[in-house]
């Protein structure tokens, strides 16, 4: 039978896939299969743990607390006393430590993966917002099938997408959204976990799945499918000129850009490894810095690692008077924690 929504993954960029499926109960028909996000929005910038300045040696411990609690749960902290902050600032301590190898310490690693953990908050809920959409049969994970249903429609073997015109094209997309499933799908029994499912949403989020975010940005933009992003494909991601009209000056300094800065190895083309380059540009990681910063400012006795007495006695560099109601938070239960 036909459903009122089937909607490929025509980019890697997820936030459409997530929105259509949000509103498919009230969209009728499907989008175009040329839709997709242009230029800019395929290049994936890591955002900063926070826009406040980095000024310890002030006092202002902001940036700090945005990096350890995620700049909406910081804002939140304000509402909450000094010996509530205390107290629930123990509470992620040892939340902290049952997520890492659980010796009563707080390690770098441990410190990093909560960094990155609070960070990513928004993608997880996303992922969460969208769950019961692909959970079809309510079993805490998501199935291939699933997930294709809930997407193109349900169709019956052999009879895929025999309704519709371009039914090419959707078979072109569904291939290629399974072939991106089997790359999140880490374990290989064709059930995603809420982590996988998220690999699959958002796979610049995740190193495994880089090698599919190349091969899907070189699939969209390689016309003449030769392998390779010619200056042209490049441009023409970007701009679709009028008859007759002269090319403007943005788009002449994106064909610099390409030469200058895209074109690493002055070919005059983008191959895969500089297409990632492109669009998963190498980046500091924060999360670590801040991980390493946190440590060294509040590892009293040097051993390399944090009590939780270290922490607490610090406690303001990490919640400062700033604290939030994290009962909501601490009893989620996150397959990546």
């Amino acid at each position: 039978m036909r459903l009122e929504l089937r909607v490929g993954l025509m980019m890697w960029r997820p936030s459409l896939l997530l929105l259509l499926l949000l509103l498919r109960r009230g969209v009728q028909g499907k989008p175009s299969p040329d839709a997709g996000p242009h230029g800019q929005g395929r290049v994936h910038q890591a955002a900063p743990l926070s826009e406040a300045p980095h000024d310890d040696a002030h006092g202002n411990f902001q940036y700090d607390h945005e990096a350890f609690l995620g700049r909406e749960v910081a804002k939140e902290f304000d509402q909450l006393s000094p010996e509530e902050s205390r107290a629930r600032l123990g509470r992620i301590v040892d939340r902290m430590d049952r997520a890492g190898d659980g010796d009563g310490w707080v390690s770098l690693a441990e410190l990093r993966a909560w960094i990155a953990h609070t960070q990513q908050r928004h993608i997880r809920d996303s992922v969460s917002a969208a769950w019961n959409t692909y959970d079809t049969d309510r079993d805490g994970r998501v199935g291939w099938e699933e997930l294709r249903n809930a997407t193109y429609g349900h169709y019956e073997p052999g009879e895929e997408f025999h309704d519709v015109e371009d039914a090419e094209t959707y078979k072109k997309m569904m291939a290629r959204d399974e072939r991106r499933f089997r790359v999140a799908d880490q374990d290989g029994d064709s059930m995603a976990t809420r982590e996988e499912l998220t690999a699959f949403l958002h796979p610049e989020e995740f190193p495994h799945m880089r090698d599919i975010v190349i091969a899907e940005t070189l699939e969209d933009l390689d016309k003449n499918k030769d392998g390779y992003v010619q200056v042209e494909e490049y441009i023409a991601d970007l701009y679709s000129a009028e008859p007759g009209e002269e090319e403007p000056a943005w788009v002449r300094t994106e064909r610099e850009q390409f030469r200058d800065f895209r074109d690493l190895n002055k070919d005059g083309r983008l191959d895969g490894s500089e297409v990632g380059h492109w669009v998963l540009p190498p980046a500091q990681d924060q999360p670590l810095v801040e991980a390493n910063h946190l440590l060294h400012e509040s590892d009293t006795d040097k051993d390399g690692r944090l009590s939780k007495a270290e922490i607490l006695s610090n406690w303001n560099m990490f919640v400062g008077s700033q604290a939030t109601n994290y009962g909501e938070d601490l009893t989620r239960h996150h397959d990546e924690l």
